[in-house]
């Protein structure tokens, strides 16, 4: 009976430590095509154990996103293949992914001229950033705010 006892409490800690797994252990997509900065964004966020998978352009991102399963998706506006405003209104458009939270980052845009359309981006963030600012705004869009 012990026995049983003790699997039963180990078992109901490993469950409880998986409910409060820190954000640091998502996947985090990031689609920038100046390849410095995409570079960093990865640095910083593998420094903080997110699992990040990052592309320079827009084309294959929906293979991509169904691939490594994004729990967010780090959005730069002006990329070579397309404008980021408009594959928010795809991400936000397909059922598999309109629940997906995106934070857009830009050099030319602020937050009051991101919006493009009905589709609004969880969080924007102008670019350059804070390191601390980006981590912010990513843990805190991860756990449902909007910025």
């Amino acid at each position: 009976m012990n026995i049983i006892h003790i699997d039963i409490y180990i078992c109901s800690q490993i469950i409880n430590a998986l409910d409060i797994l820190p954000p640091s252990c998502k996947n985090v997509l990031v689609i920038e095509d100046n390849h410095a900065i995409l570079d960093v964004i990865t640095l910083i966020l593998q420094s903080e154990s997110y699992k990040v998978t990052g592309l320079n352009k827009s084309a294959d991102m929906m293979i991509h996103i169904e691939q490594f399963k994004p729990d967010l998706i780090i959005l730069d506006i002006m990329l070579p293949d397309g404008d980021g405003r408009d594959l928010l209104k795809v991400l936000r458009s397909d059922a598999n992914t309109a629940e997906i939270p995106v934070l857009m980052i830009s050099a030319r845009f602020t937050a009051d001229n991101v919006q493009h359309g009905e589709f609004r981006p969880n969080g924007f963030l102008a670019k350059p950033f804070d390191i601390d600012d980006l981590l912010d705004r990513i843990e805190g869009i991860l756990a449902g705010k909007l910025y």
